[in-house]
């Protein structure tokens, strides 16, 4: 299995660029092909402070994970356990990937789209919003080519103004 991927993965290289580097979400691949098993993927997650005051800012931080006893592609560098992984680490941070912000406002079932970072190059990501409501926060990892999708939420719950005295 670890030869197909590998082979796969160069196939894919020699198709260019484009090819590799284009996200797809392993649910909308098509079922008449047989898939290369992906990469799984952690996504840690952390809204804060918590509770948070209305109006003030809430850091939204993470991190997005390989584990490192699975090969995947990352961009047109086919990394493998042996390569990248020094043996105490289990997990290989992830850069420049596409994270999803979403937010459900507490009694809402909707999701609300926020905006999407992106992981820098230590695998790590995070944004600001203004406090408005409690609610739900939600990170998403879509997935890519021969990366499994993941997702982490946090709850917040929003206080009224500070008054000053």
């Amino acid at each position: 299995m670890k030869m197909r991927r590998l082979a796969a993965g160069l196939a894919a290289a020699a198709l260019g660029a484009t090819m590799v580097a284009t996200a797809a979400s392993p649910a909308l691949a098509d079922p008449g092909i047989d898939p290369v098993a992906g990469g799984h993927t952690s996504l840690q997650f952390d809204a804060n402070p918590e509770p948070a005051w209305r109006g003030r800012p809430i850091t939204l931080e993470g991190k997005l994970s390989v584990e490192c006893d699975k090969d995947y592609i990352s961009g047109l560098v086919s990394v493998h356990h042996a390569d990248h992984c020094k043996s105490s680490e289990r997990w290989h941070r992830l850069a420049w990937k596409r994270i999803v912000i979403l937010f459900q406002p507490a009694g809402s079932g909707k999701w609300e789209y926020v905006e999407t970072v992106k992981t820098g190059h230590r695998g790590y990501f995070h944004t600001k919003v203004p406090a408005r409501t409690s609610g739900t926060w939600r990170a998403v990892f879509k997935g890519a080519r021969w990366l499994d999708g993941a997702e982490s939420t946090d709850r917040v719950r929003v206080i009224g103004h500070r008054h000053r005295h």
